[in-house]
């Protein structure tokens, strides 16, 4: 069983690889703002953060299928992550200043963060359903990070890119004092939310296995 990965994100690869797991990329082509306003218009209501992130998940997945669904013989899989710290919404930074606010408020603190996931059955080259869930798990920075800890950490560009402002399985895993959920959720890629909705989708996670465990 072939995974087909709606994103070119390197964390999200990293984590499908190291579950064993050599996924086929494709770069989704999704306006996200727009799609946001519209289903925001079309409900009458904000999304929540997990209908926001299981949605985008959704739009990827399926303009991937939409686009390049004559390569595809397998499953899709679409995601999308949000971190949430007092219910405000932490998206990517971009800017070190604003990384390094972030991070000072998050610092003792503890965040949510939320990962949609949107799979769709494309085995023998054509839709057969699609499933989604989304997973979540709190994030609990260290209180004694100093200030010139995390001056240090946005210095080396790591959380410009991430939701949030912070990797786990990077430079920041020092500073990261506790985590309730899944450790792949808090990357952006819920392991564990992915076998769930393989299994609902009637296929054995196991067949998605193609790499070699290292030795």
């Amino acid at each position: 069983m072939r995974l087909y990965l709606a994103s070119t994100s390197p964390a999200r690869l990293s984590v499908l690889r190291g579950a064993g797991i050599e996924p086929i990329c494709f770069s989704p082509e999704v306006d996200e703002d727009a799609a946001i306003a519209a289903r925001e218009a079309e409900l009458g209501r904000a999304l929540t953060a997990p209908e926001f992130t299981e949605y985008l998940g959704r739009l990827k997945a399926e303009d991937v299928v939409r686009r390049h669904g004559h390569e595809i013989d397998g499953l899709v899989l679409g995601g999308d992550s949000m971190f949430l710290l007092n219910t405000e919404i932490l998206g990517k930074p971009h800017l070190p200043e604003v990384a390094l606010a972030r991070a000072q408020q998050h610092r003792g603190r503890t965040g949510v963060l939320h990962s949609g996931h949107w799979v769709i059955d494309h085995t023998g080259g054509r839709v057969r359903g699609a499933v989604g869930g989304v997973d979540t798990a709190r994030v609990s920075l260290a209180a004694d990070v100093t200030d010139a800890e995390l001056a240090a950490y946005v210095a080396t560009g790591e959380p410009l890119e991430l939701a949030g402002g912070f990797a786990i399985d990077g430079l920041a895993g020092a500073f990261i004092e506790r985590i309730e959920g899944a450790p792949s959720c808090v990357i952006g890629l819920s392991l564990p939310e992915l076998r769930r909705l393989v299994v609902r989708l009637g296929h054995e996670y196991p067949a998605l296995w193609n790499l070699k465990s290292p030795v």
